[in-house]
């Protein structure tokens, strides 16, 4: 609620349970479960109020993307290039689908590091595109340049669509559309039944030291307006039918790879060069507010 009043105490830790790796996984909670990845190569299932273990999941690599929880299962990825569905009350697994492998954003010289005409993996592209699901469908992007959708229950292949490069943003799905960022610059609206190309937006460039360019971060729908952030600087807003901008908001540099959020009219996100907290007006873009972190 935009109410403080109605806003949790958060007064002190309840509890706090210890992986054997770094957790870049955002945490799913769902009926008393907390679900979530480690850079330990396990998926955790751990009660939300007693911080207790309930199972793990090894899986092949790092699991850096969130989980998501449907229908009695929960949908991750890991940097072992399979995707994976698995019971949600045990932890076993139902299936898993075999990308064609997960690898980093990769360009020559990235960051001016020397020498520059060496290709070299981007060690700030630390995400995995995490799933959605819609009408028994679940979307995700993976290392080898493709989004899939996969049948929800059974990992059949329905379709997958290529991009220019890696695809470690999240999907967004919306209106029979999927809405998902490439770390080839564009912006993609694909049909949600047939995987094809209903337009692209093509975000800002940099072919000297590569290191403003590409999308990781994961699109809100809101109102017919895609909103996503962008490493070349900006913050975008897109008309969610033609691929049109609506407007963009230049971050000084700052790249967007957080995930915004919208709620009545204000569109919320944060940069991690410029360490701020931005919201800004949805329709026109205009800066409602600004905070550092210090």
């Amino acid at each position: 609620s935009s109410d403080l009043t109605t806003s949790p105490d958060l007064s002190g830790v309840k509890w706090k349970f210890k992986t054997n790796g770094k957790v870049i996984s955002s945490a799913a909670v769902v009926d008393g479960t907390a679900y979530f990845g480690s850079t330990d190569r396990k998926l955790y299932a751990v009660d939300s109020s007693s911080g207790g273990l309930r199972w793990t999941f090894a899986a092949g690599a790092p699991v850096n993307s969130s989980p998501l929880v449907a229908g009695g299962l929960v949908y991750f990825g890991s940097e072992d290039g399979n995707f994976y569905a698995v019971d949600a009350a045990s932890g076993k697994l139902a299936w898993n689908f075999q990308t064609g492998g997960e690898r980093r954003f990769t360009a020559p010289g990235i960051h001016g590091i020397a020498p520059k005409t060496e290709m070299m993996p981007d060690p700030f592209d630390v995400f995995l595109s995490s799933p959605a699901l819609a009408n028994g469908t679940v979307y995700f992007g993976s290392g080898d340049h493709n989004v899939y959708a996969l049948e929800a229950r059974t990992g059949a292949v329905k379709w997958k669509f290529a991009t220019g490069d890696v695809v470690h943003a999240s999907p967004a799905v919306s209106g029979g559309i999927v809405y998902i960022g490439s770390w080839d610059r564009y912006l993609y609206a694909l049909d949600a039944q047939a995987g094809k190309m209903i337009w692209r937006f093509q975000t800002g460039d940099d072919r000297v030291i590569y290191n403003q360019i590409g999308i990781a971060s994961s699109a809100a729908v809101m109102n017919g307006v895609v909103y996503f952030g962008c490493r070349d600087g900006h913050f975008y807003a897109v008309d969610a039918k033609t691929g049109l901008q609506k407007w963009s908001h230049d971050n000084q540099m700052g790249w967007v790879i957080a995930s915004p959020a919208v709620r009545e009219g204000v569109v919320y996100f944060s940069t991690s060069d410029g360490t701020r907290f931005k919201a800004l007006d949805a329709v026109s873009g205009r800066l409602v507010f600004s905070i550092a972190n210090k």
